[in-house]
């Protein structure tokens, strides 16, 4: 009974989402992305923004970081259909795929929180800057803290690098890796000790 209800909170919430028009942002979208994935994931991946792709979609990662973060996810034996829910800091694309601005990102936030809450993820994987600094620590930086585990509200956080920040110098894949391997590690521990990743 508790999924069920809890299912429809979650459809009651997206479509208030969906329909938001706090920040400035939402003037200029296709589309809200509000997130996808398996609504009971114990996984949960938060990026910083849609861009072009994921705007004219509505559906997160589907451009070549999403590819690469698949390629990944499926390496660490997960997908986004079936154990890893995907959602973003901010749900509108911003112009040019600039990083969301402070007050952009106080906005919606609070769809964050309650997506966090919702679903109840045991570990969150920050990926990038924006993600690291609009959830946990404004005075963080993604190249110091990236590999350490955080912990967040109860919820064991891994900061790593964007999947873009991946494509634009490959050399920093080797420290990605290890990052989602250690994910993969800690959902054995905490999960699933049954998990089999393909390739840890």
């Amino acid at each position: 009974m508790y999924i069920k209800l809890n299912l429809f909170e979650i459809e009651d919430f997206k479509k208030e989402v969906l329909s938001c028009t706090k920040c400035p942002l939402s003037l200029e979208r296709t589309n809200v992305v509000f997130g996808e994935g398996n609504l009971q994931s114990k996984v949960m991946c938060i990026g910083e923004g849609p861009g072009r792709d994921e705007d004219l979609q509505g559906r997160p990662f589907v451009g070549k970081s999403g590819q690469l973060l698949d390629k990944i996810l499926y390496a660490c034996g997960f997908n986004r259909n079936e154990n890893v829910f995907i959602a973003n800091i901010v749900k509108c694309r911003p112009p040019n795929n600039r990083a969301p601005f402070p007050e952009e990102r106080k906005q919606c936030l609070p769809y964050l929180y309650k997506q966090i809450e919702l679903i109840n993820p045991t570990i969150l994987i920050l990926l990038g800057a924006t993600a690291l600094n609009g959830l946990i620590d404004e005075t963080l930086k993604i190249s110091q803290v990236r590999g350490k585990w955080l912990k967040w509200q109860n919820r064991w956080v891994m900061p790593t690098y964007h999947p873009a920040a991946l494509l634009r110098n490959p050399k920093l894949k080797v420290e990605a890796w290890e990052d989602f391997k250690n994910v993969v590690y800690k959902y054995r521990e905490l999960v699933n000790p049954k998990h089999i990743a393909p390739h840890c």
